[in-house]
């Protein structure tokens, strides 16, 4: 895939996207309102085109995905039109200013399938990379504290507070490393040079496993200093980017004697880290994930955290350090449709108008099902997945990221849907999930078995207890183990045999008629794919022994 890339905005941080892009060689178009910057561009990019029409670039099929490092302010709206135009979308931190706004982004992306990251530059880091794995190896111990100070003099702003503007990094690489959401959040800070824009600020965080956490920035600072340190059961880690050492190991031990700790200090260790340049890594991040249709490591659903902490952490701020804590569940007055007391949904969950969720399903945040959809008892709905209108789904079934159910189809007990071909328990493959799509109306079997990266056609029906190892035509009916096709089904279950003289196949209830086009594909004659079935073909008045193979004696 040769994807081409649009980047939005040529200022403070645009120009380095830009350089960055432009040497993994996928820059297209630079965008940008002031037009003297156009000489810039021509001298030092003179194969790259300049516009500052940001509609033409939505406008232009060439161009693939945008990459937004325009003010925080513009963020959503320039997000939400190119995730619309069908682009996908990088855009610098922070995703938006609001958590609903994030959210409305986030929905948009699954829904139109489009790839949204995040700008968190410090997560491609070759130190915060190289900290994470000593992280999940056990090297440190049991994680017990983490702080953050990213403090220097200058770069001061009045649109946005120190918040805003330095402490999101530090977010994401405290929530990448400890892997959690935090349970209670407080801020204090100071506003000394803008009323009501704090240049200093003092974010705490408690999250559930244990582990405390604290972010100290400010811009009113005699030198810069952006460290983190890493406190652990056996081991700490200081991260310094200013330092010629990148990454230090401190294996300090606590011995006790008698009742009362003493401290041994022992010499620091380097680690050896890589010295590539981490915009660079995380702008090939973006390419490889758009090129390889997976998730990158700050995708919408971390840059969506981020979001929700920075703004906890604002509402302390307001309210005088007062903490936040974050685990609220949907309040139902909210409800349009319909959850079992013992059935989970967690925010946010998009389920439309007259959908039921039953006894002990779990609805996982970011789904999106739509309008009069049935859920049976002990269903689980991934991250990620989305469902259409009038989908009926029956006891003991996943749906796991990577699928996308259109609408009206039937999901029987039991039946197995995947999304990994080859897992591994040794292996992490989160961000390796395979596209399964289950087209409008198809029915799938109990217990029938629909491996990963599989398109089930329009109106196919899986029987019972098949395994779909491919993909499946509109119209098929696929029996056995591997599943093959065993023939074609109308729009209402039934077998399709016996064609007259035209090679027209006609449904025994409801007569609509049905033939092969020259391709090979069969389509309906008296009825659009597309089309609602009329209010008399809605209800079915005989069994299906009596329509196959007629009236039995009672």
């Amino acid at each position: 895939m040769n994807v081409k890339v649009a980047v939005i905005g040529m200022g403070y941080w645009g120009k380095n996207l830009v350089r960055n892009f432009h040497k993994l060689g996928v820059l297209s178009v630079i965008c940008d309102v002031e037009s003297q910057r156009e000489s810039l561009v021509k001298q030092q990019y003179p194969d790259i085109r300049f516009t500052n029409n940001f509609q033409s670039i939505l406008n232009d099929n060439s161009i693939q995905a945008v990459a937004i490092a325009t003010p925080a302010v513009s963020h959503f709206a320039l997000a939400k039109v190119a995730l619309e135009a069908g682009k996908d979308v990088f855009v610098e931190k922070p995703l938006a200013l609001t958590t609903e706004d994030g959210e409305e982004l986030q929905t948009i992306a699954v829904k139109n399938q489009r790839l949204l990251m995040v700008g968190h530059i410090l997560r491609y880091h070759p130190a915060i990379v190289k900290l994470k794995k000593l992280i999940d190896e056990g090297s440190l111990g049991t994680l017990r504290y983490i702080y953050s100070n990213r403090l220097s003099f200058g770069k001061i702003r009045t649109e946005e507070n120190i918040l805003w503007s330095f402490a999101p990094h530090d977010i994401s690489v405290i929530l990448g490393l400890i892997g959690e959401f935090p349970k209670r959040i407080s801020c204090t800070g100071g506003a000394y040079l803008s009323s009501g824009v704090s240049d200093v600020t003092l974010s705490e965080f408690s999250f559930p496993g244990g582990v405390h956490a604290h972010i100290f920035v400010s811009w009113l600072h005699p030198f810069k200093e952006q460290r983190l340190v890493v406190i652990g059961s056996d081991k700490m880690a200081v991260f310094e980017d200013t330092s010629d050492e990148k990454l230090m190991i401190y294996p300090h031990k606590v011995e006790w004697k008698g009742n009362l700790p003493n401290a041994v200090k022992a010499e620091g260790e380097p680690v050896e880290i890589d010295d590539s340049e981490p915009l660079l890594n995380e702008c090939s991040q973006f390419i490889e994930c758009i090129e390889q249709n997976r998730k990158p490591i700050t995708d919408d659903e971390e840059g969506l955290s981020v979001l929700k902490i920075l703004n906890h952490c604002q509402e302390s701020l307001d309210n005088g350090g007062q903490p936040v804590y974050p685990d609220k569940p949907m309040k139902e007055e909210k409800r349009s449709f319909y959850v079992h007391p013992t059935a989970v949904v967690d925010e946010p969950a998009q389920i439309g108008v007259g959908s039921k969720i039953w006894h002990f399903s779990h609805i996982m945040k970011n789904a999106i099902i739509g309008e009069n959809c049935v859920f049976g008892q002990n269903c689980n709905v991934d991250s990620g997945v989305t469902v259409g209108n009038n989908v009926k789904v029956q006891n003991n079934v996943s749906l796991y990221t990577g699928l996308h159910v259109e609408d009206d189809v039937f999901l029987g007990p039991s039946c197995v849907l995947t999304n990994v071909t080859n897992p591994r328990s040794q292996v992490t493959r989160q961000s390796l999930y395979e596209k399964t799509v289950l087209k409008r109306g198809c029915s799938i079997g109990a217990n029938a078995t629909v491996l990963c990266g599989i398109t089930v056609g329009r109106y196919a029906f899986i029987g019972a207890g098949a395994v779909v190892t491919a993909d499946v035509d509109d119209y098929a009916l696929m029996l056995g183990i591997p599943a093959k096709k065993a023939g074609w089904i109308s729009r209402h279950g039934l077998p399709l045999k016996n064609p007259d003289n035209d090679g027209i196949l006609t449904c025994p209830e409801s007569k609509l008629r049905y033939q092969e086009d020259d391709a090979g594909v069969l389509k309906c004659i008296d009825l659009n794919e597309e089309d609602a079935l009329p209010p008399s073909l809605s209800t079915g008045n005989k069994f299906y022994d009596n329509l196959v193979h007629g009236e039995r004696l009672k």
